[in-house]
This record gives structure tokens, sequence and C-alpha cells, in this order.
């Protein structure tokens, strides 16, 4: 009897572990492909905002402004089908009809390209009334009507993203994306320098603008020509043209129909910071008109400071939280299906574990290094722009929690639990907003967004704990561990910090000084932070054999 007990927890310890092995793969890849995509997102604005000259930051609150929109129609116009064909994929392979993914991947590509097309001369069209409302003017209606081009394509592209999202297999997924960095960074620097530096097409800077919008769609181009070459390499192409008889009998139409409407809150729930900035961008500016004499460009600067300048850098944490959310779907999900009540909970504690590994040391040495990190992408901030920027910083912790914790909640089939989390904290963004807004001027939007943001968390948290059970007390032990050394992780970035500022201060300034403070100062307190990590066994807890592996390229 001793025995058989013995060999099913081995069992049971042995599929755990297989399980976060694989969670771990797809983590480290999905992890790695937005770390890059997300730094050459952010990287590039340091040429292309100092080639932009003396409209460096009306020309990022242009950017952001039709990038903001954009994204929205992005969303919508997926409908949140890469996160639910995922989940889709999952739940019949794990039924054992394979076949029936195939079939209801190539009847949703089809869909999808039909809805892209809708969607994109949608906001074609829309694109004067966007901009007039939003404040950008008629300089704004080219910068849409740019990024028209991108929606064509991305929805058909989406498919195939879930589908392979769904298989567990995100190699393809990472490298799409990064090659769709790597082909629009390029193209936005070549066409921001010909026009700002040589003086082609006048040197007109909303053209450089416009060209550097333009760039999402060759972007997505390179990006759908990488998922094609794994579809072919992988033997998936002629599987998801031709599926075979499944084993389940149920009608395309019906199928498609099922997808989307599970698909719905996805779409909502995943546009929730989308939909607080575009609240931020429509109101910003008219409210502030009503208290203010401040003229249109002014405050396009203003937004830039609490928006599109903080925006390059809180969205590469903010990403790879979505991530850690992203991978953890299908894993949490198959388990849901099959009612392995006590493997989903550990899914969801080990998320949160790693979830606070990797954000704490990373917000708050970004909050040590406000300063240089500010210098090395923009300029030397005013005191208005640092405070903006370290509120911004704090608060992406509670937005990116939130979008790791909807789409779990929404993956153990509490869909609509979700959307009503979801309108209570948009509810409560909209009632503080113009308040906000006229008490604290530029600090409303952000003062507005916390509050919200910080409801949804409480509420996300608490309904899956109900729903899971999972640990709380060792979940609460794991993350005080990680606070531990992310708080000596600050010491030794602070003392770093205070050495480096005394040698540089007579010997460098401006960005070479901030490059050389964020590599010593940063990346110091970062090895700090692993090698307590390392001695405490933590970066085994968390990583696996990963940490093994990272213990010994680090000596550590």
């Amino acid at each position: 009897m001793e025995n058989a007990t013995s060999n099913e927890n081995s069992q049971i310890k042995a599929k755990k572990d297989a399980q976060q092995s694989k969670m771990l793969s797809g983590t480290a890849w999905y992890t790695a492909a937005n770390i890059i995509s997300r730094l050459l997102g952010a990287v590039y604005i340091i040429p292309w905002y100092a080639w932009m000259g003396q409209y460096d930051n009306q020309a990022n609150a242009l950017f952001s402004m039709g990038y903001n929109i954009y994204a929205l129609f992005l969303l919508i116009s997926t409908a949140g089908i890469p996160v639910a064909i995922a989940r889709e994929v999952a739940h019949y392979n794990a039924m054992d009809d394979e076949n029936l993914s195939n079939r209801l991947v190539r009847q949703m590509f089809l869909f999808m390209l039909g809805l892209g097309i809708v969607s994109a001369l949608l906001m074609y069209f829309a694109s004067p009334a966007l901009a007039n409302l939003s404040g950008g003017g008629k300089d704004l209606i080219p910068v849409m009507r740019s990024l028209s081009l991108a929606i064509l394509i991305f929805p058909g592209m989406s498919v195939i993203r879930g589908y392979f999202q769904g298989q567990n297999d995100i190699k393809p997924i990472a490298m799409s994306q990064i090659y769709e960095q790597i082909v629009r960074v390029i193209w936005m620097l070549v066409f921001t320098f010909m026009i700002m530096k040589i003086g082609l097409s006048g040197g007109n800077w909303t053209i450089a603008v416009t060209q550097s919008t333009t760039a999402a769609f060759v972007g997505m181009l390179a990006s759908c020509a990488i998922l094609l070459w794994y579809l072919i390499k992988n033997n998936m192409l002629m599987k998801i043209i031709n599926p075979g008889p499944s084993k389940n009998k149920i009608r395309a139409w019906n199928l498609l129909k099922q997808t989307i409407w599970q698909a719905i809150p996805f779409v909502i729930i995943g546009s929730a910071i989308q939909i607080f900035k575009i609240l931020d961008q429509i109101t910003f500016s008219n409210v502030m008109h009503w208290v203010t004499t401040y003229s249109d460009t002014q405050l396009q600067v203003l937004f830039s400071y609490f928006s599109a300048n903080t925006d390059k850098i809180t969205m590469i944490l903010i990403g790879v939280a979505i991530v850690l959310g992203d991978v953890a779907l299908p894993l949490i999900s198959g388990n849901f299906v099959k009612k392995n009540w006590r493997e989903t909970a550990h899914l969801i504690s080990y998320d949160l574990q790693l979830f606070a590994a990797f954000m704490f040391p990373a917000i708050l040495g970004m909050i040590v290094l406000s300063k240089p990190i500010y210098t090395l992408f923009y300029t030397t901030p005013n005191a208005l722009q640092l405070s903006l920027f370290i509120w911004a910083v704090v608060q992406s912790f509670l937005l990116a929690l939130y979008m790791m914790l909807a789409p779990i909640l929404q993956a153990l089939h509490y869909s609509r639990v979700a959307m009503k989390y979801f309108l209570w904290t948009l509810l409560v963004k909209i009632i503080l907003q113009i308040p906000a807004i006229l008490l604290f001027r530029e600090y409303g939007p952000l003062v507005a967004t916390t509050l919200a943001f910080g409801l949804g968390v409480w509420l996300l948290l608490r309904k899956i704990h109900e729903v899971t059970g999972f640990r709380l007390k060792s979940t609460i032990r794991g993350i005080t561990g990680i606070s531990i050394l992310t708080a000596l992780m600050v010491v030794a970035t602070l003392i770093l910090y205070a050495v480096v500022s005394l040698i540089l201060t007579p010997l460098a300034a401006g960005h070479l000084k901030a490059l050389i403070t964020v590599f010593v100062a940063g990346g110091g307190g970062f090895f700090v932070y692993l090698w307590l990590a390392a001695q405490l066994g933590l970066l085994e807890k968390l990583l696996g054999e990963r940490g093994q592996s990272l213990r010994r390229r680090l000596h550590i």
C-alpha cells in the first residue's frame, strides 16, 4: 500500500515538474521575444527622438496618439482570437481531437481575413474624426491612415499565432515577433534619418512620423513570412488546409460562432490598458482647455510627458507580464478541463511568484535609476518629467498584474465574472477621470488609472483564490523572499549609483553618462539579485534546470 502511494506521489510530482518545465520553455521563448522586441521598440526612440530636433516631444505625442487608436483597432479586429484559438486548440488536443483544432484554425483564418479588411476601412475613413477628438488635428490623420494598412493582415496572422500557442510551440511566435520588430525599426530609422537629417520631403517632421507608423505594416509582412516558413517546416500547413475527420461532429459554422462568442470577453479585457489610454487621450486635452490657456502644442508636449514618453519604457515591463499570463493559459486551461485541481492551483501560485521575481527588481531598479534611464532615452528630465515617469513605473505594476490575472480567470471559465470586474474597473476610471484632471492636471490621468486598476487587481486575485484555492501562505512566503532579495538589490544599486555618479560627474555628461550609469549600477544591482537568488536556491525553484544552467554560466 505504501509503495502504491509512493508511486502515485512520484507520478504526480513528475507530472507537475513536466508541466512546469513545459511552461518554463514557453515562458523563456515568449519572454525573450517580448523583451527583445520591446527593447527594440524602446531603444529606437533614442536616435528617433534626437533626430526630431525641436519637434521631439510633439512628434512622440503624435506617434503615440496614432498608435493608441491603432492598437485598439488591432484588438477589436482580432476579437481576442489568438488567446481564444490557443484555448480551443489546447482543449481539443486534450480531448485527442487534433483534426477538429485544425478545422477551427482554417475557418477562423478565412473569417479573420474578411474582418481585417472591414476594420482597416473603418479606421481609414474614421481617421479625421478620431484625430480631431484626440487633439492631434490634421497632422494626426495621415498617421492613423498609414496604420490602417497593418490592420489588413494582422487578424489573419493572429490566428496562426494562436494556433502555435495552443500547441505549446512558442518559438515560431517568438521569432515572428522579433523579425517584425527588427524590420519595423530599420524602416523607421532609415526614413526618419533621410527626412530629418538629409532633407528628404523637405525635412517635414509630420511625414517622418507617418513613415514611422507605416513601418508597422512592413514589419507585419516580415512576421507573416516567418510564420509561414514554420508552418511548412513543421508540416502543419497542409493539415490546416485539409484537416482529416474529427472525432467530435461539430458543424464548422457553429464552431466558428462558439469561438467568436468566447473571444468577446478576451478582446474587451485585453483592450483594458488601451481603452484607458484612449480615454486619457480624448479627455486630457479637452478638460485642460477648460482650466488652462495652454495651446494644442503645449498640451501635446504634456501628453508626451505622462503618456507617450513613459509608455515606451513601462510597456516593456507590462509586456513581459502579459507573456507570463499567456504562456500559462493553455496549461491552466488543459488542467482545468481535466479537473486536475492540484496542478491548476500549483501553476497559478508558481505564475504569481514568477511575476514577482521579475517585476519587483525591475520596477524598483527603474525607480532608483529613473533619472539616468529617462536621460538615456530622451533628455535630462525636469522635475515634472521625472515625477511623472516614476509614477508611471510604479503604476505599471498594477497594470501588468491585471493583464496577467484577467486571462487566468478566463481560462478557469469565469469570463463573465472577468468582464464584470473589467466594467467595474472602467467605471471607476470614468468617474474619477475628469475630477482628477481638474484637481491634479497632468497627474490626473495617472491618479485615476492607478485607483481603478488597484480595484481590478484586488477583485481578480480574490476570485482566482476562491476558485482554485491556490496556497496563499506558500505564495506569500515565496514573494516575501523575493521582496527581501529585491531590497538588498536596491541597496547595492544605490551604492553603485552614488559611486559611478561621483566618478563620472567631471568626466562625462548627458547620454554617455546615463548609459554608463545604467549599465554599471543597473547591471551590478541585477547581478547581486541573481547571486543572492542562486545562493538561496530561488533560481532553481523558479527556473528549474534553466536556473541551474544560469548559475553555472554566471559562476554563482
